[in-house]
This record gives structure tokens, C-alpha cells and sequence, in this order.
């Protein structure tokens, strides 16, 4: 079955939001091997006032549907059916955000309906109606918005035909892997050919597709400044718990002053900050003296590193106060996406508190590793470290398409060498490049799948 692009026009129209409407025409439905005659309309229509949607393919097809998170995303997959041209959204209204068709993979077409932050939907309440061999319509129930009292993550099992394999794993308990970057590896490996006097460890996932490139990913590195990350993490689980506030003041002692990066260093000694304004000191300008009050507030390092292991972080450990520029400080780049994959999937900390976690780490001020070999548009919520014979990044990446990746990657050069800012650029802009791709495939009956 194949969807090829004719007019792809899309008609949006309201009288007002709550009697909103989308209809997406203009595309059709057809075998590969049917003649012309043989093309069919395929009609999809939205009514926002119903929650309801509808969808006609010229064939029997038989949806899969899945609930995914962050953001809540309602996933409609149509297995054997392949769109011809690129992914079509419409935006809808404030809670139902949009709705989006796209490729999925080689052989599926995936629609989705996305939700604001904040809210869900009872997965168990969906209703799926086969009106006739082609015809089918989804009556989604009303969202559900997220309280404090409710649980901070959602354990989803879906009741309907579930679109991940069963061949497929989960890296970090929480994202289904499916299939190696296979197409991208020769690329990176090349690269590294050309700076073969760097030391590098990458791991990249796609958490749309499960695809993902491990090139000495559990390779452990010195963790610089990315141990600012869980670090951050770990501050807002407590504030979660009730543990600290964040216009609670702290006091920068004599002992906890330090050099390096920040400029705090030159405060004097005895002055008070909020929690708020040292967080993200050491997270926006990478201060080291914040970072080491953070730790301090939270208990000290042992208590830290009991908690990265609680997470599953294998080399992530904390063995000295920053600045640590012998690199005595520890992790992986595994380590770093687990983090992330946690955080955005909510296993770590409440809704409210992602969001602001993240946007503490998308305006860091430092944009010359990952950053810089993103595209137009893309959005990344990052933490470096520099510590002269290494540096590394790790964050989590929007790109303009609405699909998000793990980026975390660590280098060894010689002392400050530029090359190894520049290695990391081409290897951040070959990833975004092959995962911008029109159609990228995802083999979801992959046998690559391990357990991380």
C-alpha cells in the first residue's frame, strides 16, 4: 500500500476552539503493484469538538495504538502502508495540540496526536472501530490532567495492539531499542579515522524509533562539568520530596569556593544565594563553587553516588569537589543518556520539575560542542565539561520535525586541542543529518536489541 502526494492541502478551520475542526486531504491510497485506476482518496478527518478521528486506506489494514510520553503522544501506527512525501501537521488548540502524519518506518505510516504538557489520556478508554474493511474511526476520551497527587511517571500498557516488538529491549527501563544507526556507523567511524589521536566514547538514541549508534558508549571518561547533569537531577528529586526549596538561601563557605569555571569564585566569602539562582549558575555558566554548595545541600558526594547507582549509573561517581581538573570525577556516555532518558520520561522527577530541570539546561552558555552541528530550529537541553585533555556533552535534542534524540559524547585530545571541539561538531551534524532524513527507517524486528 502506498500513500503518494497530490495536492497535500490542509484545510484548518474554526468557528471557535471548541467547535474546531481538521480535515487533511489530498493524499492517496494505493498497492504498489495496482494500476492508476485502482487510487483511492484517503480522508482523514478530525473533529476536536467530538474527539474524534477518522481514516480510510483502500485496503484492510489493522492499527496498532500506543500511549508515549513527553510529550504525551496518542501513536497510531498503519502497518503496510508507506507515505510518499514528507510528515503533514496541523496545529489544533491548547490541550489536543496537533495532529501529524509521518513515516514511522520502511513499511509503516505513523499518525499522532499530541497532548499540552500536563496532561494524558486513559489509554484503556480509547475506543478503535473498524467501520468497514477501510474504514476506521479512534474516539479519544477527554484528556486527563496531571495532578500533584497523581503519580509522577505513567506505567502504560496498551490494550490495543501494541507497536513495539517483542524483539525489542529498553535502554534505561524506559525506551524501546530497536535497530543500530548501521547506515550512519561507517560515517562516524570514517570520522574517527581522520582524528585517530582522539579517544572517544558516543552513544546517540532516537526515542521515536529506538534507533541508536554505540561506539564506546560504557567506555568510562572523566565526567568534567557533565557531572553538573545528575547532579541537577538529583537536586530536583528532593525538591520533589519536600528536602529543599528553591528560595531557600545558601551560603557560600570558605571550603566549597573554588576555581575554574563560574563567578562565584569572586563573591565574597559568606554571601547568601537562593538554591534557584545556584542551580542554575552551575548549570548556565557551569559554575564550580555553586556546584559544590549543591552538593554540600544535598549531603555530599557519597550520598550522591549512592543515588546514581539507585538510577543504574554504573560510572558515574563522584570522588572529589569540583573543579576536579585531574578528572578524577567519573562517567559514561551511556551513563549521561540513561540520565536523560529517565528524566524525560518522567521516572526521576514530577512533570513540573522536568520542565524545569530542562530549561535550566537549554540555556547553558556554551554551544560549541553539540550545538554547533545541529540544524535551523532544533532545540537541545545540554551540559558540557572542559577540563583541557577532555571534553564531552551530553542533552537531549528537539529537532523542528517534533523528533527528539539522547545526544552524549565524551573526547580525549591533546591539552585544548581545537580539533576535539571540532571532531564533536561533525559527529553531532552527521547524527542530526541522518536522523533529519525524509523517511528514516527504523527495523523494529531488529535482533540487535540489547539490555543497557
Amino acid at each position: 500500500m502506498f500513500l503518494t502526494h497530490k495536492e497535500n492541502v490542509l484545510k484548518f478551520s474554526c468557528l471557535l476552539p471548541s467547535f474546531l475542526s481538521l480535515f487533511l486531504f489530498g493524499s492517496t491510497v494505493k498497492a504498489a503493484a495496482m494500476p492508476a485506476a485502482g487510487v483511492a482518496i484517503a480522508n482523514w478527518h478530525f473533529d476536536s469538538n467530538r474527539n474524534h478521528l477518522d481514516f480510510t486506506t483502500d485496503e484492510n489494514v489493522q492499527p496498532k495504538v500506543q500511549l508515549l510520553s513527553n510529550p504525551t503522544r496518542l501513536v497510531i501506527d498503519l502497518p503496510g502502508v508507506t507515505l510518499g512525501y514528507p510528515q503533514t501537521s496541523q496545529r489544533v488548540g491548547p490541550v489536543i495540540q496537533n495532529i501529524r502524519i509521518e513515516q514511522f518506518n520502511a513499511e509503516t505510516t505513523r499518525m499522532v496526536v499530541t497532548l499540552a504538557p500536563g496532561y494524558t489520556f486513559d489509554l484503556a478508554q480509547v475506543q478503535l472501530q473498524q467501520e468497514s474493511p477501510n474504514h476506521w474511526s479512534v474516539q479519544l476520551p477527554k484528556p486527563i490532567q496531571l495532578t500533584a497527587t497523581q503519580p509522577k511517571y505513567l506505567e502504560i500498557t496498551p490494550s490495543i495492539s501494541p507497536a513495539v516488538s517483542d524483539h525489542s529491549t529498553l535502554f534505561a527501563g524506559v525506551v524501546p531499542m530497536h535497530s543500530p544507526m548501521k547506515a550512519l556507523e561507517p560515517q562516524i567511524k570514517a570520522l574517527m579515522s581522520r582524528y585517530s589521536f582522539l579517544k572517544t566514547g558516543m552513544f546517540f538514541l532516537d526515542l521515536d524509533t529506538g534507533d541508536y549508534l554505540d561506539i564506546g558508549g560504557d567506555r568510562v571518561f572523566p565526567a568534567a562539568s557533565t557531572i553538573k547533569l545528575p547532579i541537577l537531577i538529583a537536586f530536583f528529586q528532593d525538591l520533589d520530596a519536600g528536602k529543599v526549596t528553591l528560595q531557600e538561601n545558601l551560603t557560600m563557605r570558605r571550603d566549597l569556593v573554588t576555581n575554574g569555571s563560574g563567578s562565584m569564585q569572586y563573591e565574597r566569602v559568606g554571601k547568601k544565594y537562593t538554591a534557584l539562582e545556584t542551580i542554575t549558575k552551575m548549570i548556565t555558566i557551569s559554575d564550580n563553587t555553586a556546584t559544590n554548595m549543591i552538593i554540600d545541600r544535598l549531603g555530599g558526594a557519597a550520598k550522591l553516588n549512592q543515588r546514581f547507582r539507585s538510577w543504574g549509573l554504573k560510572d558515574t561517581v563522584i570522588r572529589h569537589l569540583l573543579a576536579d581538573l585531574r578528572g578524577t570525577n567519573t562517567t559514561s556516555s551511556q551513563d549521561m543518556a540513561r540520565v536523560l532518558a529517565l528524566v524525560v520520561n518522567n521516572k526521576l522527577v514530577s512533570l513540573q520539575s522536568r520542565e524545569q530541570a530542562l530549561d535550566i539546561l537549554r540555556h547553558t552558555t556554551i554551544h560549541t560542542l553539540l550545538p554547533a552541528g545541529l540544524g535551523k530550529g532544533a532545540v537541545i537541553a545540554n551540559k558540557t565539561g572542559d577540563i583541557g585533555f577532555l571534553i564531552g556533552d551530553a542533552g537531549f535534542v528537539t529537532m523542528p520535525n517534533g523528533k527528539r534524540y539522547l545526544a552524549s559524547i565524551f573526547v580525549t585530545r591533546p591539552y585544548k586541542d581545537t580539533r576535539g571541539r571540532d571532531f564533536i561538531r561533525q559527529v553531532s551534524q552527521l547524527v542530526y543529518n541522518y536522523l533529519n532524513q525524509m523517511n528514516p527507517v527504523a527495523a523494529v524486528n531488529s535482533p540487535y536489541g540489547v539490555t543497557r
